[in-house]
């Protein structure tokens, strides 16, 4: 089975990026180090549109596939202000608990507060937003828990690219998270090989929990307002690694092919990334134990979601569906006071180690630490 998904996976990706350009914007970088920011194209929302419509619809059939047990209902729905969309939820299914596939497409006259305050001029423009996003909550508390997003906004004149995938284990396995970074990395570099070294500590500063002092599993890639004018990192820590890496680049000249290239490359590496890895974990034996950390430490992605998550806020500032976007919680979760791992158990191997930012691809004493729990295969 997995052979067949990634065969198909493979062949989406190469048709939808082969008209992709390589080269650099033309123009000089301004003072500033940002370059000159070029119109999409005539067809740029109807090809945002296939795209990530496309997405949705082959990673419910793999995701179906994959479960055997359950199939995704679907529903569509209306935004009065403009735009609407199709939810997609599965539960009750024989490796998924729940878990939600959705599209969008609205528009407005005023963007939000989340989204002005990164971009002041595109104010007082009537803007357009497609995106699709996704999160899977298993199960068993071996297999990960796994979340997904790409985007395409308009506003007048301003547009960009925004997207990425992140990893939440349980119990987790160092081979795992290696392999989750490696597929997203190779779909990175497919494109040009300076994003992964940027997006992923821009993913480990994200998806930060500031009140637990945690990242919220083992991070991904994460990008967002990615269009021609020259700097990747436009996050919010001008200090941190992301943004030091961004530097050592320097300016990027990159186009709408390219970027768009970016987002079906990665779009595309989902089911290379997260079949493997349910495929070797989903008949792995659990108790009650591991079952009641699973919930505890789902607690942790509702924080996450309710407190900092972007597209959260924005579809909630928007007047988008409650439903779809509240379909990333878990479907049972619990909370327990002052709780503290036992030291040395697997559980604090999680936390002291799996919650922290690593350099999961070429950090040779992660495995050293990983082995007396049973954490490598």
């Amino acid at each position: 089975m997995l052979k067949g998904l990634l065969s198909r996976a493979k062949t989406k990706v190469s048709g939808l990026v082969g008209g992709a350009a390589s080269g650099s914007v033309p123009g000089d970088a301004s003072p500033g180090g940002e370059l000159p920011l070029e119109r999409p194209p005539a067809d740029s929302r109807a090809r945002a549109k296939a795209l990530l419509m496309g997405l949705q619809d082959s990673i419910c059939a793999g995701l179906e596939a994959l479960d055997g047990g359950a199939t995704f209902a679907e529903e569509s729905w209306i935004r009065p202000e403009g735009g609407g969309g199709r939810s997609r939820v599965m539960t009750g299914g024989r490796v998924f608990e729940q878990g939600g596939v959705n599209f969008s497409e609205v528009e407005g006259d005023q963007l939000p507060p989340s989204i002005l305050s990164q971009r002041p001029e595109a104010k007082g423009q009537r803007w357009f937003a497609t995106g699709t996003s996704m999160v899977l909550h298993p199960r068993s508390p071996y297999i990960p828990t796994i979340h997904l997003n790409y985007r395409y906004f308009e506003a007048g004149p301003v547009w960009w690219f925004g997207g990425g995938a992140d990893l939440t284990p349980y119990y987790p396995f160092l081979e795992d998270a290696k392999h989750f970074h490696q597929t997203l990395k190779n779909a990175c570099d497919s494109v040009n090989p300076a994003y992964y070294p940027v997006f992923k500590p821009w993913c480990d500063e994200y998806f930060f929990l500031k009140h637990r002092q945690e990242t919220r599993g083992v991070g991904g890639i994460f990008y967002d307002y990615q269009d021609p004018r020259g700097v990747l990192y436009k996050g919010q820590d001008p200090e941190g690694p992301a943004a030091a890496a961004s530097a050592g680049q320097g300016p990027l000249g990159q186009n709408w092919e390219q970027l768009f290239a970016l987002a079906s490359a990665c779009g595309n590496a989902f089911l290379p990334s997260y079949v493997p890895i349910v495929e070797k974990r989903q008949h792995l034996p659990y108790g009650e134990r591991e079952r009641q950390f699973q919930l505890y430490r789902r607690g942790r992605y509702v924080e996450f979601n309710l407190v900092f998550d972007r597209g959260t806020i924005f579809g909630l500032q928007t007047n988008g569906r409650t439903e779809s976007i509240l379909m990333s919680l878990p479907p049972l979760v619990r909370w327990e006071y002052g709780y503290k791992p036992p030291e040395g158990s697997r559980e604090a191997l999680l936390t002291d180690l799996f919650t922290r930012p690593q350099n999961w691809l070429a950090d040779p004493s992660l495995a050293a630490r990983c082995q007396p729990h049973q954490a490598v295969d």
